[in-house]
């Protein structure tokens, strides 16, 4: 509703300003269709062609969120900006925008506190940037980044067409729409990198890490841990795999239950962790416990 009223009042009044942000909400409204869609499609359970199941699924349409963001909103915003700069006209009607404006503002403003606080609880109060980094979970930043850019927009906007109204610089409308479009860009870009990094297989966090490696060296039997492995395909679906050395004293049937205890208590550590992978294996020469050559190796 809020998209196709500002549509009407761009159409209505002829500001660029106005008008790049009904794209914006347009664009906005499609994205969360498309994270709907990719929430949905995560939660198919796993098959043949897809054993490990669809969790990746989310991570892709959250990306194709950001391209179309940048495609759509940034790229209109900016041409729609440039055009009006370079033809500037008077904005007719301009009490409508700021009505439209101001209603969109409460909304946009309720929205983003509902987005900011599920942000919060689910970080843990940890810092912006780096509860940004080590969430897993594209839908929480992608709802606050598309939320905070609407909010900068929405303000952007306003400045535009009073700073056009009181010195009668109608440019200043296209300034507006610009700068919509280069937040609109710069927040596509920022999505774009975190769904990259989590699209092309991104690890547990160092916590999360530390906490397999410990579980595993309180077993019983266990030497060192030659590799320790984790990605993420999903939120909340994590494959955890591990390559010990035991102790060679220990019979087959030992090292079986060593390895059961071992996949239980991770995953009673660690909920999101589905599964686990453990192999019993001397530890490679010239390789540190990660897998990767030592130095000179």
């Amino acid at each position: 509703m809020i998209a196709v009223t500002k549509f009407a009042a761009a159409a209505y009044t002829g500001s660029a300003a106005m008008f790049s942000e009904a794209i914006h909400s347009a664009v906005d409204t499609t994205n969360q269709i498309l994270l709907l869609f990719g929430i949905r499609q995560a939660r198919r359970p796993p098959t043949r062609e897809h054993p490990f199941g669809h969790g990746l699924q989310l991570y892709f349409w959250t990306f194709v969120v950001a391209v179309m963001i940048f495609g759509l909103g940034a790229g209109v915003s900016i041409l729609e900006g440039i055009e009006k700069i370079e033809t500037p006209h008077p904005i007719e009607n301009v009490r409508v925008n700021y009505i439209v404006l101001a209603i969109a503002m409460l909304f946009e403003g309720a929205v983003w506190i509902i987005a900011l606080r599920a942000f919060r609880r689910a970080t843990r109060g940890q810092g912006w940037v780096r509860a940004i980094r080590a969430s897993k979970d594209p839908t929480l930043f992608t709802v606050l980044f598309e939320d905070t850019a609407a909010m900068l927009g929405l303000m952007v906007a306003i400045a535009g067409l009073a700073l056009g109204e009181a010195l009668d610089m109608p440019v200043f409308d296209g300034i507006a729409s610009l700068i919509i479009g280069l937040i609109l860009a710069t927040t596509a870009l920022m999505i774009a990198y975190e769904c990259q990094s989590l699209l092309t297989g991104e690890a547990a966090t160092e916590e999360v890490r530390l906490s397999i490696r410990a579980i595993a060296m309180a077993e019983p039997g266990i030497l060192d841990p030659n590799e320790i492995l984790t990605m993420h395909f999903g939120p909340d679906d994590v494959l955890v795999a591990l390559s010990l050395h035991f102790d060679d004293a220990l019979s087959a049937a030992q090292v079986q239950e060593a390895v059961s205890r071992i996949e239980r208590r991770i995953k009673a550590a660690h909920p999101e962790v589905r599964r686990v992978f453990i192999e019993a294996q001397e530890p490679k020469p010239g390789e540190t416990e990660d897998g990767e050559p030592t130095d000179g190796a």
